[in-house]
């Protein structure tokens, strides 16, 4: 058996999330269809994170078992020639048999896109939180540095999650504006469920100079209060999944 890495970009809008389930479309079991039109077998695929329902991917990582014949290179377009045109697979690779797309991953990028304009654009929707209100960017920057490092992000997480720990570690913030695209991304060793939306939803509040969240507080207690709301799915990309390998869209 071969164990097979596939670089994975999506357009979430239309998917109730990557994992699979039963009665709702999912990225995952569009991409297990194609394996199955190509290989002729039933495979099960293991992607390195889950996405939220309308949550995009510009490289999403996964990786099967399979003992098809099929060049390693080639799966991609295989692939690609049987799924949707919002799903693409940017590569394929052969990687080791211990390999695992979650269990192996070191650092995640997260970017998430912010519309600032008083009138929203339909052209958006599906891409962008729209947010109306002036922001102070300068405000924002400065909040998001007290994320830097490693920290207990309890109150920066949803319910419905059983992992062991919340302590994770933030490397580097960026945020830069762009005419009117507020972009923030967020590069750490993992993320806790719906974590980068709490913290932009805490950020966005802060940057109308709310003062009802406080960021130092809510690291501090772990109390979800203190943290601002959750911010929508549509602005959310997972950008980048990495590994000790090399891999290539």
């Amino acid at each position: 058996m071969r164990n097979i890495l596939i670089l994975i970009e999506y357009d979430g809008t239309n998917y109730n999330g990557w994992q699979r389930q039963p009665n709702a479309a999912s990225v995952q079991e569009e991409i297990e269809k194609a394996i199955y039109k190509v290989t002729k077998k039933q495979t099960d695929i293991y992607g390195s994170g889950r996405t939220d329902a309308k949550v995009h991917a510009l490289g999403q990582v996964a990786n099967f078992h399979t003992d098809s014949a099929i060049p390693t290179e080639k799966f991609a377009v295989a692939l690609n020639t049987n799924l949707p045109d919002d799903i693409v697979i940017l590569n394929s690779i052969e990687v080791p048999e211990e390999f695992h797309s979650r269990y192996s991953a070191k650092v995640k990028t997260y970017r998430y896109r912010v519309l600032n304009t008083p009138v929203r654009r339909p052209i958006e929707r599906n891409y962008a939180y729209h947010v109306r209100e002036d922001l102070d960017l300068d405000i924002i920057k400065t909040m998001a540095k007290l994320l830097i490092g490693e920290h207990d992000f309890k109150a920066f997480s949803s319910s419905g999650s059983s992992v062991k720990t919340t302590i994770r570690t933030i490397y580097d913030i960026k945020i830069t504006k762009e005419n009117d695209i507020i972009e923030f991304e967020f590069t750490g060793n993992g993320f806790l469920y719906n974590m980068v939306r709490i913290i932009v939803g805490t950020l966005i509040e802060l940057g109308k100079k709310s003062t009802r969240y406080d960021i130092q507080r809510a690291l501090m207690t772990g109390d979800r209060g203190f943290a601002g709301p959750t911010a929508p799915p549509q602005g959310l990309f997972l950008k980048k999944v990495s590994y000790n390998l090399d891999i290539k869209s």
